[in-house]
């Protein structure tokens, strides 16, 4: 669930250590604001995730996605960002885990061109919840985060082969 255009203040912020690094969680209540990756380790190390002062709800969803990929993040989210973006990321919560899409695909559902998909993933705040890790390009995986190789493009791989990505999509 989306509350598209609402502006909430930060009610807390935690940087919490996962199986693909730092996550740097904002919320207001118990949405979810942003959901950065701060610092991606060489390997993802499943057993990784630390206690923190997160609501309980948001530390259970992280924790149940983390035990099990196929299960989604799925969380109220109060995200900033243009109609355009909500219409992107409302697409990107759509494909269940396991799925892939590509830039082009969405693209054409959407009336619009892959690079406009490509910028709202870029811009997307809460990574994992709205996952746009789960769009690739036609001829490779494409970016994530605002890059598109190192650390951050072994993370995207990473998450897809936890969700249970078919291998056949995973260049």
């Amino acid at each position: 669930m989306s509350r598209a255009g609402m502006s909430q203040e930060v009610s807390g912020s935690e940087r919490v250590e996962t199986p693909v690094g730092i996550l740097e969680v904002a919320w207001a209540g118990e949405c979810l604001l942003r959901l950065d990756l701060l610092y991606a380790p060489d390997t993802p190390d499943e057993e990784r995730l630390t206690a923190s002062p997160l609501p309980a709800a948001i530390r259970a969803a992280l924790a149940r996605y983390f035990r099990d990929g196929r299960a989604g993040l799925d969380l109220p989210l109060a995200l900033a960002g243009t109609p355009f973006q909500h219409r992107v990321w409302q697409a990107l919560r759509a494909i269940p885990p396991g799925s892939t899409r590509t830039y082009g695909e969405l693209a054409r559902e959407l009336g619009t061109s892959a690079r406009a998909i490509g910028g709202a993933c870029r811009a997307n705040p809460c990574l994992i919840a709205v996952p746009c890790h789960r769009v690739v390009a036609r001829d490779g995986l494409g970016g994530f985060a605002g890059e598109r190789g190192g650390k951050r493009l072994a993370v995207k791989r990473w998450l897809l082969r936890h969700e249970g990505a078919a291998a056949g999509r995973l260049p």
